[in-house]
């Protein structure tokens, strides 16, 4: 599972006054802490700061690399804001992210090819979101192809199906779930994704539906997720059902993690 930490990002409490007042600190110990709990992403969102937001992001990249070996997930739809990331990052890095609306594709793909990096690829097009399973599978698809078709290699291709609060619609997680399965089915080396914490918007409890909805989806075909690696329990149910799928050799990282008291929740 390709843990993916959502928490430096400005729409969440206090980052955006941390971003600019440029606390290194701060930012600094958060990413830490996410690699330390097993994030093998950092994601840096400043995307609230619509008119610092390029500068803000050169400085995100630049601070959060100074203490982290993982490497960074540039979340943001402004192509010059990705551009100054992906110029200051050092490794391959993951960007968040593109879509099928034709311009947006065509801007996003030449920062990609440019940068060598990987790209998480949102399921709508110029159509707007996507409505059912079919919807996300038929656009998830078409991006699949056009990046190959572009030179982006299967295995640095993450769909994300989009997940919207189930509050709203009750038949969304289903959608989900089998947008997930028939993608993967089609192409093994592709990873799926999600910003998993949408599924509860708005609902009481919702560490409750985000921790049953990621072991659902994984049992589908998720191997990635933007989370919050600093929520034990979430971490402890991924690494369960890695090893109740098949996905871990001689149940060697559940032992590990027992070991280490990660389980401990």
């Amino acid at each position: 599972m390709i843990v993916i930490g959502e928490l430096i990002n400005t729409s969440r409490e206090g980052l955006e006054e941390a971003v600019k007042n440029r606390d290194v600190e701060f930012i600094q110990d958060l990413a830490k802490k996410q690699e330390e709990a097993g994030a093998d992403y950092i994601d840096v969102n400043c995307g609230t700061l619509i008119k610092e937001e390029v500068e803000a992001m050169e400085w995100l990249v630049n601070t959060v690399q100074e203490v982290v070996d993982v490497p960074l997930c540039i979340d943001s739809p402004n192509p010059k804001a990705l551009e100054v990331g992906l110029e200051a990052h050092e490794g391959k890095a993951l960007v968040n992210s593109i879509t099928a609306e034709e311009e947006r594709f065509a801007e996003t793909l030449e920062i990609l090819k440019e940068h060598d990096a990987r790209v998480v690829a949102l399921v709508m097009d110029d159509d707007g979101m996507p409505n059912g399973a079919e919807d996300r599978i038929r656009v998830g698809k078409k991006l699949i192809e056009d990046l190959m078709k572009a030179g982006i290699a299967e295995g640095d291709i993450f769909v994300d199906p989009i997940i919207q609060p189930i509050g709203t619609d009750q038949a969304v997680g289903e959608h989900i779930l089998d947008a997930v399965e028939e993608i993967t089915r089609e192409y093994e080396e592709v990873h799926i994704t999600c910003g998993l914490s949408n599924i509860s918007h708005g609902l009481p409890q919702r560490q409750l539906l985000n921790r049953t909805f990621v072991t659902l989806a994984m049992s589908r075909g998720l191997d990635s997720a933007i989370i919050d690696p600093l929520d034990p329990k979430i971490m402890a149910l991924v690494t369960a059902a890695e090893t109740l799928l098949g996905n871990d050799q001689y149940c060697a990282g559940y032992i590990k993690a027992a070991k280490s008291g990660k389980l401990d929740v």
